[in-house]
């Protein structure tokens, strides 16, 4: 199984979305990890996206992402990164699916709700970043018996 990091960020928690969010990822069959509200620093948002520095977007960006608490959590599942990033939707609202989180919540090319990791690798450093191996749960198999088809040798 493998395993995302996706917060909410600011305007989902001060829009009250973060049950509505979350329960998607529920109904899908992602287990939660791990799960916490959090203030974050300046300087720990421009180290998180540090990729973007110098682009047009950037300083926007990071005062976005410290406006407020974000919502953070570790989901694991079946392909988690590139399923959640499609459950999520285009990086604009406006230009996302409906169906999508941004497609059916949000219709800013800023605010846009949810920040997703983007390959495994980063998924990896990503929780790291928020989470000590301590505050990861796990589950038993039989916990998904009904996600996931368990009768050989991988999940199916």
């Amino acid at each position: 199984m493998e395993r995302t990091l996706v917060f909410l960020k600011p305007d989902a928690v001060r829009r009250r979305l973060v049950g509505e969010v979350i329960s998607r990822f529920e109904r899908k069959g992602f287990c939660v990890l791990a799960l916490k509200l959090v203030q974050l620093s300046e300087e720990f948002v421009r180290a998180h996206y540090a990729i973007h520095r110098g682009k047009d977007f950037y300083e926007p960006l990071v005062q976005y992402v410290i406006s407020g608490p974000v919502v953070v959590m570790v989901l694991e599942g079946k392909k988690a990164v590139d399923v959640v990033r499609r459950m999520m939707g285009e990086t604009f609202g406006g230009e996302s699916s409906s169906g999508t989180i941004r497609g059916d919540l949000a219709l800013s090319d800023r605010f846009n709700l949810v920040h997703g990791s983007d390959s495994p690798e980063a998924a990896s450093r990503e929780i790291e970043a928020f989470f000590a191996p301590e505050e990861l749960v796990s589950y038993p198999p039989e916990a998904t018996r009904w996600i996931y088809d368990q009768s050989g040798p991988e999940p199916v």
